[in-house]
């Protein structure tokens, strides 16, 4: 019989100290409340530059991070800001703003955690962000109701702020009217003479509440118009685009909105390969305004969206965490311009 020997641990691994404020402490020369001063970032007690740099170097050199769970007990709450992570497919535009936003928050010594809650909904899905105890919940998208902002406020948020074309009672809402972004690309193609015009719906789960309020953006512009409006359900392949292209001459469109560049993009090319001619036979329209869009031939027209900074935003949330009594605001942040070139 063959006796494999056991691989013993390595000592130091069990004799190895997490090192303390205290050691930092110590190394820099400083007491331990200046220690927590500096690492904490505390704005209500001046601090000497150069003795920063030595608490910093000290922190460095041994190791040491401030203890999260403790300083949130020291302050009474946490400075965690959670992001749901989207259920839908985040383009370019919004994947940036949402960079951006992060950026923001984390000058203002805020920790943004993004909780993926996939398979979660709702009120469900508001008990598992409450779990972890956040200062802030900032939620894309809609789903969130009035009990779920209760769930989070119960347990300790100081701050729900919703972002999308819904508000929910009791949170900060950033509306935004998508509506807007489709009633731009009607009233443009409509302005350019073209009046049979197709929209496109894409099949991607999680969009509908950026699509359906974009198609009626389109209906909402064109009503009482010699116009007629054809929804284009679409998936984001080359083979779903090609099929549509297909078709095309059967369905007798002279323009369409792409639902935003990407998709336009997509269909743009396979319409060009279908040997339909943009703009001449069908002008096409996006949004979103990416840079690819101008370097394709013909250059793609869209719709530019203004969407609020991510400085405004994170300043929003330092607000209502500071002040947690206040009533809940509601602010209007898109908006919609039509950039036009050669598609249309």
């Amino acid at each position: 019989m063959v006796q494999i020997p056991k691989t013993p641990a390595p000592a130091s691994s069990a004799t190895r100290s997490v090192p303390t404020s205290a050691d930092v402490a110590r190394l820099a020369g400083v007491s331990r409340a200046t220690v927590s001063y500096v690492l904490n970032n505390t704005s209500a007690v001046r601090i000497s530059e150069p003795t920063r740099r030595r608490v910093h170097e000290a922190a460095k050199e041994l190791g040491y991070v401030p203890h999260a769970a403790a300083r949130s007990l020291r302050a009474g709450h946490s400075r965690m800001v959670l992001m749901p992570a989207p259920s839908f497919p985040v383009g370019p535009l919004y994947s940036h703003f949402l960079s951006d936003l992060q950026l923001a928050l984390g000058r203002l010594d805020y920790t943004v955690v993004q909780h993926g809650s996939v398979g979660l909904h709702g009120d469900e899905a508001a008990r598992a962000w409450a779990e972890l105890r956040p200062v802030a919940v900032l939620v894309s998208g809609s789903g969130l109701g009035p009990k779920g902002v209760t769930v989070l406020k119960r347990s300790g948020a100081r701050a729900v702020v919703t972002l999308g074309p819904e508000s929910a009672e009791g949170a900060h809402a950033l509306l935004m009217d998508y509506e807007a972004v489709g009633h731009c690309a009607a009233r443009h193609l409509y302005g350019r003479g073209r009046r049979r015009i197709g929209v496109v719906v894409p099949e991607e789960e999680g969009l509908e509440s950026f699509s359906a309020p974009r198609l009626e953006g389109v209906r909402r512009a064109l009503s009482g118009t010699d116009a007629t409006v054809t929804p284009l359900p679409l998936a984001y392949e080359e083979e779903s685009a090609a099929r549509l292209a297909a078709r095309w001459g059967d369905l007798g469109l002279d323009a369409v909105f792409g639902y935003n560049d990407e998709y336009a993009m997509l269909l743009m090319r396979a319409l060009q390969d279908a040997g339909v001619r943009v703009p001449a036979d069908t002008a096409v329209i996006g949004a979103d305004d990416l840079m690819l869009g101008r370097l394709l031939r013909p250059r793609l027209s869209t719709v530019h969206i203004e969407l609020p900074s991510g400085r405004d935003l994170a300043e929003l949330v330092d607000r209502a965490v500071r002040n947690p009594g206040a009533a809940p605001g509601t602010h209007k942040v898109l908006g919609a311009t039509v950039v036009h070139r050669e598609s249309s």
